[in-house]
């Protein structure tokens, strides 16, 4: 390349044609009269896993031509993966791909000005410093961080960076949930009283991979770099490929699921954590050697402090029972709010023939779908390959462009592990856990959680 993507943003020619990016909207055509081929941003692969393979590819398939985006490297610390995401994304992108051992010597190379990021839950908010540290832009996959000290570290590096993040919480990109924040946000609902969240599965293969386990070798991948921060203990395959059932590399159903949707409470309200968490579960099903839970209900209460404005969270998971449809219920006195029927409605909310007693009157929402106040709506929350993943790739690939802020910014990312940090000090300890604004950190019987 001639002209890299850096070097291109960092000349005058553009700002002084007077032409402007914006953030959504752009066509082909704007695309080849404003960048040329030679300014096409190559994308790096860090982690060739099947999140990347089968989310984020058919996702990016959908945007890089008219975006002029290409995808030209792997790095993956096991030979097999390294290999297999070599032959994938070359039959895929019908060019050659470069497979690295580490990020180290993808990096080093300077061969990528960006990078999709998802390797192991704890690794995130680290290879996403490093992803900086580089010069390139990054998607990162959710959690965003397991650890306070990985969360403040990874923030501080972002926000003096002129990098941007973008955090793969997909439903900031939803249609549907930019239709229901807004109606929150314009005081229509009413305050928040209670908000239900349940992601329920019955699967004994969820998080397990026997097969790939099996054939893992020490000599064939880098143990040590695959720890990274995390205490030293010998190798262990079944922690490599199944991280999501052993802390601590992976919180399991709270980095996993609840980080989703305590995003849309986040989000919703302009709330940044908890005030408290307290958890309940086990393991009582799946007795297989694993350390995290496969049935959880975590309790949050959420507000303001200074009005007493407060509202209360259930979260609730189980892995032994349910079919997967994520659950978002929101609840004011006057209705609920409904993002798996999308809709708004009065359920529940106070009668008249209740309210008249006390001399008050009644208060109910109206009925309205939420497709009525959005351009297009999701049919439900599921969370796969679906078009969620591929409104917000193309917006990190349009923000990468234009340089505004994505949709799911670093922020997003902090607070929400802010709420999954809590939560699983609350798990581990079995006493509530709290947030010290001064200190940012978490804490329980007010001393910092540390793992």
């Amino acid at each position: 390349m001639k002209k890299s993507r850096r070097t291109f943003i960092k000349q005058s020619a553009l700002a002084s044609a007077g032409i402007v990016l914006s953030k959504v909207g752009f066509s082909a055509s704007s695309y080849n009269r404003i960048m040329g081929a030679n300014d096409r941003v190559r994308m790096g692969v860090i982690g060739f896993s099947d999140r990347f393979k089968f989310s984020h590819v058919p996702a990016f398939l959908n945007h890089y031509k008219e975006l002029n985006f290409d995808i030209a490297a792997v790095s993956d610390i096991w030979k097999k993966r390294r290999e297999e995401g070599v032959a994938f994304l070359k039959n895929t992108m019908q060019h050659a791909i470069a497979g690295y051992r580490n990020n180290e010597e993808l990096y080093k190379s300077k061969s990528v000005d960006a990078v999709f990021i998802s390797t192991a839950d704890f690794q995130h908010a680290l290879h996403a410093i490093e992803a900086v540290k580089a010069g390139c832009d990054a998607y990162v996959e959710k959690p965003f961080a397991e650890t306070m000290e990985d969360n403040r570290n990874a923030l501080k590096v972002i926000k003096s960076s002129d990098r941007i993040i973008q955090i793969g919480s997909q439903r900031r990109s939803g249609n549907n949930y930019k239709a229901a924040a807004n109606f929150i946000q314009s005081g229509k609902f009413g305050n928040i009283t209670m908000v239900e969240l349940t992601w329920n599965v019955n699967q004994p293969e969820r998080w397990r991979r026997p097969a790939l386990v099996a054939q893992l070798k020490e000599e064939d991948t880098d143990w040590k770099r695959f720890l990274m921060n995390r205490p030293y203990e010998n190798f262990d395959p079944r922690k490599y490929l199944e991280y999501r059932l052993f802390w601590p590399y992976s919180s399991g159903m709270p980095g996993q699921w609840m980080s989703h949707q305590i995003d849309t409470v986040h989000w919703f309200t302009n709330l940044q954590h908890p005030l408290s968490v307290v958890a309940n579960g086990g393991v009582y099903m799946w007795k297989d050697g694993r350390k995290n839970w496969d049935t959880t209900t975590a309790v949050f209460e959420y507000g303001n402090e200074i009005n007493n404005n407060k509202f209360q969270v259930v979260f609730s998971s189980r892995m032994h029972n349910g079919e997967e449809h994520p659950s978002e219920i929101y609840y004011s006195n006057g209705g609920e709010l409904n993002l798996i029927t999308n809709t708004i409605s009065p359920k529940g909310g106070l009668q008249l023939t209740d309210a008249a007693a006390m001399n008050m009157k009644a208060n109910l929402l109206p009925l309205i779908k939420l497709s009525d106040i959005a351009e297009k709506v999701v049919a439900s929350a599921n969370t796969g390959g679906d078009i969620l993943t591929s409104n917000h790739i193309r917006n990190f690939m349009e923000c990468i462009r234009s340089r505004q802020q994505p949709n799911a910014p670093v922020e997003a990312g902090y607070y929400h592990s802010i709420a999954n940090i809590m939560t699983n000090a609350a798990v581990h300890t079995g006493y509530k856990a709290t947030f010290d604004e001064t200190t940012q950190e978490v804490l329980v019987n007010g001393k910092a959680f540390k793992y």
